[in-house]
C-alpha cells in the first residue's frame, strides 16, 4: 500500500476532489427512490431504512471529517445530511406507517446521539481509531444490509426492493473513497472501502443473475405459497 500511496500522492487533491463528486451525486441516487415513491403513491415494498441509514452515517462521517480535519469529508457530509433529511421527510409524507417510522427514527436518533457523546467524552489520542472503528462496523451493516434478504430474492428469483441506484453509485463511491484512503495511508478508510466495494459488487452481481422485477408466473407461486 505504502507503494501504491506514493505514486498516488500527486494526484491527492485530484482523486479527493472526484470522490467528494461523485459522493454527492450519489446521495442523489435516493431521489429515484423517493421518485417510485411518488409514482406509486405510498412507500409500499420499500423500506425507509436506507434514508435513516444515510441520515446516521452522514453525522457520524461529519463528526469523524472534523477529527481528521478533512474538509472535503466535512462538506460531502454536510449535502449528505441535508439530502437523506429531505429523503426521510418524502417518505414519511406517503407511508402509511408512520407511528412505525416515528419508532425508527427515535431509534436511529439515539444511536446516534450516543456515539457522538462518546466521540466527544474519548481521549483526543484514541478518539480517531476508536470512533473510526465504530464507523466502520456501522457502514459494513449498512452495506450488507440488502444482503439480509438474499433468501428471498433467490426464492423469488428476484432483485425487486433492492435500490439499485443506491448500490451501483455505492460501488462507484466506495472505490474512489478507496483510492482516497490509500492516499492519505488511512488504515480506516482503505478496509471501509475495501469490504465496500466487495459487498457492493455481491449486490451488484444479483441483478446480472436476477431480474429487477418478477415475473408474471413467480408473482402467482409467491401467492399460492403464501394462500398455503
Amino acid at each position: 500500500m505504502e507503494v501504491i500511496s506514493d505514486m498516488l500522492q500527486p494526484y491527492k487533491e485530484l482523486v479527493g476532489s472526484v470522490a467528494a463528486i461523485v459522493t454527492i451525486g450519489q446521495m442523489f441516487s435516493g431521489s429515484f427512490i423517493c421518485y417510485d415513491i411518488y409514482k406509486q403513491g405510498n412507500t409500499r415494498g420499500i423500506s425507509v431504512a436506507p434514508f435513516l441509514g444515510g441520515v446516521v452515517m452522514s453525522l457520524l462521517n461529519l463528526k469523524y471529517g472534523y477529527i481528521l480535519r478533512d474538509d472535503k469529508m466535512i462538506q460531502v457530509n454536510f449535502v449528505g445530511l441535508a439530502l437523506n433529511i429531505l429523503y426521510v421527510l418524502m417518505y414519511f409524507n406517503y407511508t402509511s406507517e408512520k407511528v412505525k417510522v416515528w419508532a425508527k427514527t427515535g431509534l436511529a436518533g439515539a444511536f446516534t446521539a450516543a456515539l457522538l457523546g462518546y466521540a466527544e467524552m474519548e481521549d483526543p489520542a484514541l478518539v480517531e481509531n476508536r470512533f473510526g472503528t465504530i464507523i466502520t462496523a456501522f457502514m459494513f451493516y449498512l452495506i450488507a444490509s440488502p444482503l439480509f434478504g438474499l433468501k428471498e430474492i433467490i426464492r423469488n428469483k428476484s432483485t425487486e426492493g433492492l435500490p439499485f441506484p443506491i448500490i451501483f453509485s455505492g460501488t462507484i463511491v466506495t472505490f474512489m473513497w478507496l483510492l482516497y484512503g490509500i492516499i492519505l495511508k488511512n488504515k480506516f478508510l482503505v478496509i471501509q472501502n475495501v469490504v465496500a466495494v466487495v459487498l457492493c459488487s455481491i449486490q451488484l452481481s444479483l441483478f446480472v443473475i436476477y431480474p429487477s422485477k418478477r415475473t408474471a408466473k413467480e408473482k402467482a407461486k409467491s401467492k399460492a405459497k403464501k394462500a398455503d
